[in-house]
């Protein structure tokens, strides 16, 4: 498991975790408790998920005005 997965597993936890205690102490119901706190973190998670894909992206783009050398040193790598 990438460790991308693995943070969004554990956000998810914690995130379903506080979502439902939060939602049980305000509606007073195991049931909507259960219900609000599985729909909008489990969201959430997907959307990190893409975030973090988003970032790593970002930091992979070449440095501005970079060469053609570069390049070349970075293909070498690949």
């Amino acid at each position: 498991m990438s460790l991308d997965l693995m943070k969004t597993a554990t956000y998810l936890t914690i995130h379903l975790t506080v979502g439902f205690t939060v939602a049980w102490v305000i509606t007073g119901s195991l049931a909507l408790a259960s219900g609000i706190a599985l729909i909008e973190p489990v969201i959430n998670a997907v959307a990190f998920f893409f975030h973090e894909q988003a970032w790593k992206k970002i930091a992979a783009r070449p440095p501005k005005g970079a060469t053609r050398q570069w390049f070349r040193r970075q293909a070498a790598f690949a």
